[in-house]
């Protein structure tokens, strides 16, 4: 990164970047290992994170992660999924809070605790709609995450220094570029470049959600 420009990356090796169209019609179409490994990667850390702020175990949140994702293949593959019934991201939740409550009816049955010590989940199972707006922030925050792995490959490292300088270790501009012996103006840039990056990854992704199926 030199002066205040913010250079991209040059190189052949870049991580594979799947719609979520792409990744569903590959399931959809192609029924192997290889499918379900690209569609679980996309889909699996906000049910797993989900599962483990209502309270369960890391074990648990894992099986819940794969039964969901499983029943929704299933209902996918079928033709059940409907995207004018909601998004992608609302019918996963709606099957993996299932059967977190599945878990909750088992274990009262069974009058057991499968949760870590300490833990008040089965007494405290957050309703409808806190339950909604957690989940809504563990699926922002992966495709935040999804979004800045790919902007990671797509410019310099001196350019996401400077940005992660800033946005999150909380730096100001002035302390990150004293820090990295840049000038402040590069450290503008740099976040500005980065963040409108990220948002234009975004609003693919959440496009995706909106339209797939």
């Amino acid at each position: 990164m030199e002066g205040s420009s913010v250079r991209l990356v040059k190189g052949p090796r870049m991580m594979e970047w799947s719609t979520t169209t792409t990744i569903l019609d590959d399931l959809r179409n192609h029924q192997n290992a290889a499918a379900w490994r690209r569609f679980a990667e996309r889909f699996r850390t906000p049910i797993v994170r989900f599962c483990r702020n209502s309270g369960l175990s890391d074990a648990d949140s894992e099986d819940v992660a794969q039964e969901a994702l499983a029943a929704f293949a299933d209902a996918f593959r079928e033709g059940r999924y409907d995207r004018q019934r909601g998004r992608l991201s609302s019918w996963l939740f709606g099957i993996a809070y299932n059967q977190i409550l599945r878990q909750r009816q088992n274990a009262a049955r069974q009058s057991a605790r499968r949760t870590e010590p300490g833990s008040s989940f089965w007494d405290n199972l957050p309703g409808d709609d806190a339950a909604q707006n957690a989940w809504n922030q563990e699926w922002e925050q992966a495709l935040i995450e999804q979004c800045l792995a790919r902007v990671r490959q797509e410019v310099e490292p001196a350019t996401m220094r400077a940005f992660e300088a800033v946005v999150q270790h909380n730096r100001t501009p002035a302390q990150a570029a004293a820090e990295l012996g840049i000038p402040v103006k590069v450290v503008y840039n740099a976040k500005y470049a980065v963040l409108k990056r990220i948002r234009a990854l975004m609003s693919e992704l959440e496009e995706q959600d909106s339209h797939s199926g």
